[in-house]
């Protein structure tokens, strides 16, 4: 019989339940982020390169005025 209360006691035992649920929300989060980055980075990444090329193709707009005499 004594058996028998080791299993039960084991089987009604929730102590740990809780923390496998943040677990496995962290880890679905985590997964999330990573699938969205892996989706968006290269848009950001050829947007980064289209605004780099327009603006190395433009000239400043500052001219520096002459020196009154």
């Amino acid at each position: 019989m004594k058996i028998l209360n080791i299993f039960k006691t084991f089987k009604n035992d929730e102590s740990g339940a809780v923390t496998v649920d943040w677990v496995v929300l962290t880890a679905a989060i985590v997964g999330l982020g990573m699938v969205v980055m892996q989706t968006v980075g290269g848009g950001i990444e050829d947007l980064g390169d289209t605004v780099v090329a327009d603006l190395q193709g433009r000239e400043s707009g500052y001219t520096s005025a002459p020196a009154a005499p």
